[in-house]
């Protein structure tokens, strides 16, 4: 359907000394409908199609994919022989009107300023660290709760669980796209095939989990993660067992988190939240040590047997596999992170390909996966 008055009153100030305004449905496609518009003026009657896409699959579930796409046809429709010409792109808004959105040259994103510690800086410490203070366990424990919190709200839509599984490998933002950008002989073609192969087979195995559709977050790595600064000093009386309410509140308050950068649509496989975050566990103690172990470690074992407990979730780890490997690609891009010696990069695709061969992650080998 398509708001008539809305659109009425748009097209009586974009056409000045409109006369009469008609518009009947031309017909419905695969994609969408299309709506013909006669404009009468003192002169003559001028026609234009008004089109709209359909709400569910072909990429176009959210607004923003539809978005995306009409601008793309305003920008490109005139610069090809032949081809009909795009006037406008239009916007309902909320209240029921609809404005203009089409002609610009780029777009913007207005947000609200985050402060705070990203959790880079907690993962960054860790190297120093053998094992977990009560502050990290404190963060840990807080990222998995809220984790499972959101995980818990559902959505009944098998094209948007299958979307994610597509986009986690072929999305220009995620695996194959993340390949793309890696320098030429930073990864030979064939090792990039093979990951990609093996995560297809793997996202296929996955499809009659769509029941597994969650909100998420989409993008939970340590950059948008941002712990508010407090004072250290409950900390310190933490260590001399000296807590009373007051600074047992103190140090509750450092676990008070806000996230940024929400990424590639409201629902998907909680497993894209989880290894989004784990993976740096990972990747920061192969950096830092050469394979995973103290701190970094701990954190890894804790984070699953915490966010299950949680969520309940017990299948995460028979899902995780795909995820994984695009979050390796990642870390190990050098592009991203230059500072990752040879080896380092090599034991990061070792990991994704060893995960992919599996049908279960098991915290407890996560070294085994990296030989």
């Amino acid at each position: 359907m398509i708001n008539e008055k809305a659109l009425k009153a748009y097209l009586r100030k974009k056409f000045r000394g409109a006369l009469n305004i008609r518009i009947k449905k031309l017909g419905t496609g695969v994609q969408g409908a299309g709506f013909l518009v006669s404009i009468k003026t003192g002169k003559d009657i001028k026609s234009y199609v008004v089109k709209t896409l359909l709400s569910e699959g072909f990429g176009h579930d959210y607004p923003s994919d539809r978005a995306s796409v009409f601008l793309l046809d305003l920008d490109e429709y005139k610069n090809l022989p032949k081809h009909v010409k795009a006037v406008d792109v239009l916007a309902e808004l909320k209240d029921g009107s609809i404005k203009s959105i089409g002609g610009g040259k780029e777009y913007y994103l207005l947000m609200e300023r985050g402060e705070g510690r990203d959790y880079f800086n907690d993962l960054s410490e860790f190297s120093r660290k053998e094992k977990l203070e009560i502050s990290d366990i404190k963060k840990i424990k807080a990222l998995t709760s809220y984790l499972a919190e959101i995980h818990a709200v559902k959505k009944d839509s098998k094209t948007l669980y299958w979307r994610k599984l597509r986009d986690t490998v072929g999305h220009g933002e995620c695996l194959m796209g993340v390949f793309d950008l890696y320098p030429d002989g930073a990864l030979p073609y064939e090792e990039m095939t093979n990951i990609i192969k093996k995560s297809v087979d793997y996202i296929y195995r996955l499809k009659p989990g769509y029941k597994r559709l969650s909100q998420i977050h989409g993008d939970f790595h340590p950059g948008n993660i941002w712990f508010r600064e407090e004072s250290k000093k409950s900390e310190v009386r933490s260590k001399q067992n000296k807590i009373d309410k007051s600074q047992e509140y103190a140090t509750q308050n450092q676990t008070d988190f806000i996230l940024l950068d929400r990424s590639r649509g409201p629902w998907g496989e909680p497993a894209d939240d989880v290894t989004a975050l784990t993976i740096n566990y990972i990747f920061f103690s192969i950096k830092n040590h050469g394979d995973i172990r103290g701190a970094y470690l701990e954190g890894l074992r804790l984070f699953f047997e915490e966010y299950i407990k949680d969520s309940g979730d017990k299948e995460i780890t028979k899902v995780a596999a795909p995820f994984f490997a695009f979050r390796a690609a990642v870390v190990a891009n050098p592009v991203f992170y230059p500072e990752l010696n040879a080896e380092s990069r090599k034991k990061i695709f070792r990991f994704a390909d060893s995960v992919l061969s599996v049908d279960d992650f098991d915290v407890g080998k996560v070294n085994e996966y990296i030989k």
